[in-house]
């Protein structure tokens, strides 16, 4: 295997062990931003078969040819058994198409190891899949199945620095019951560690490693380099200028409903929109769309004139702004650091990692507009038969007028509010800490 790195335990790996043991398996296309794992994963994955093959179709463009024409999938695995020297054995090897964005037949080719070899384990994964995804006329329906992947929760990140035992006390809060305040003290000194930190595998591992805040924002800064070079990739009728400046006014506008005529005054509508979207494709940046929220699905009531943007990552947010660190780990209000963006951005993201990584997760939000005035509510959610308002403040205080507002109208029962507070209850609203976000999705 190419990765020596120590590997560290991850959600999606219950997922990979799912499919793996499913006896109607299918082609299983790992999707999601460059950096966030995927490889890593698999590999992990691979320790369980007897036999591993990993084409990397970017550093191995000769092997391109093996899926031209009307190869038939027997064929092509006798090649690859023959350039490989390993044999591929329905149920026993593990067949991993890392970056497969890079040939395009193979992406093509993927639909057919379901109905040709039902019990070969393939897996696909690509940097810059979405784009490659984009250009083909039909892709698999029925015959792959997908699997979305983001950086560390802020679970995973407790595991992996080994906080095991109050990762569990956290978890079996029951039915809001504060915690002891030495504990929730703790946990919310990690969640401020996070927040600087980020998810992304590279700088939790180091971190992990080292204990240095100062040490993991250079692991920050090269990524954001990597990222910014892969703009060039993107679309080669649309500069990387466009997409850098696109790319920041964004970082800026988080929290607010992007508005196109602030993130640039010379670019017009519709190339900022190009752009947006792009990066969009690429993972790194996440639509948080209004809904009327009259109804389940709450896609259903959507106005896509109406939209919040996020970062993939809490990390690459504060080190894009150069945030004065010190406001966030030694402050107990993060409306200090952004305008409290950073706290409202750590639910929607969290909220995205505890979902279903089978299927693609929207998040939305509500606003009202009227005379009497405005109200918005930051995230409204479903789960089960249930819609759910959630408020998320920065600090340990503030009203709740919007949330009140939302919950007359819709004559709903209660709603959710996160903050640095502890586990409580507040007539019809329930108080959850931000660290808890795991809590709320499972409860």
């Amino acid at each position: 295997m190419k990765n020596n790195k120590k590997y560290f335990k991850r959600q999606i790996d219950e997922s990979l062990i799912i499919w793996k043991n499913d006896l109607n398996k299918k082609p299983l296309l790992l999707r999601g931003a460059r950096q966030v794992g995927k490889s890593s994963a698999v590999r992990n994955l691979a320790q369980s078969f007897e036999n591993f093959i990993e084409i990397n179709f970017e550093e191995n463009s000769s092997i391109h040819s093996l899926f031209d024409g009307i190869n038939s999938v027997e064929n092509i695995c006798a090649k690859i058994e023959i350039i490989y020297n390993k044999p591929i054995i329905e149920g026993k090897t593990l067949l991993f198409f890392d970056e497969i964005q890079s040939c395009q037949n193979a992406i093509l080719v993927l639909r057919f190891f379901y109905e040709q070899m039902t019990n070969l384990h393939v897996i696909a994964a690509g940097s810059l899949l979405e784009f490659a995804l984009q250009k083909l006329p039909t892709f698999g329906v029925g015959r792959i199945r997908t699997l979305f992947v983001y950086p560390f929760s802020f679970d995973e990140f407790l595991a992996t620095l080994g906080e095991n035992r109050i990762l569990e006390l956290k978890n079996n809060v029951i039915n809001n019951k504060a915690i002891d305040e030495i504990f929730h003290i703790k946990l919310n000194d990690y969640l401020k560690q996070f927040l600087i930190i980020g998810g992304m595998p590279e700088v939790v591992a180091r971190y992990a490693q080292t204990r240095n805040l100062l040490e993991v924002q250079q692991v920050l800064d090269d990524l954001i380099i990597s990222y910014k070079s892969d703009f060039t990739k993107y679309n080669k009728r649309i500069s990387s200028e466009r997409i850098t400046e696109v790319f920041e006014a964004v970082t800026n506008q988080m929290g607010n409903k992007f508005t196109y005529s602030k993130a640039s005054n010379h670019l017009s509508h519709i190339q900022i929109k190009e752009a947006l979207q792009l990066l969009i494709l690429a993972g790194l940046v996440i639509p948080v769309v209004h809904s009327s929220s009259n109804g389940i699905p709450l896609g259903a009531e959507i106005d896509l004139k109406k939209r919040k943007m996020l970062l993939l990552d809490t990390g690459l947010f504060q080190r894009v702004l150069n945030l004065d660190l010190s406001l966030i780990t030694l402050e107990n209000d993060f409306k200090l650091v952004n305008k409290g963006a950073i706290a409202e951005m750590f639910f929607g993201l969290e909220w995205l990692k505890y979902n279903n990584p089978f299927s693609q997760t929207q998040l939305y939000y509500w606003h009202r507009e009227n005379k009497t005035g405005n109200a918005e509510i930051d995230y409204i959610v479903q789960k089960q038969t249930s819609i759910l308002p959630v408020e998320i403040k920065s600090s340990s205080k503030g009203a709740m007028q919007s949330l009140r507002v939302f919950l007359s109208e819709k004559k709903l029962d209660y709603g959710i509010r996160f903050s640095l507070e502890n586990f409580s209850k507040l007539e019809d609203v329930l108080i959850y800490p931000l660290y808890a976000i795991a809590n709320f999705f499972k409860s």
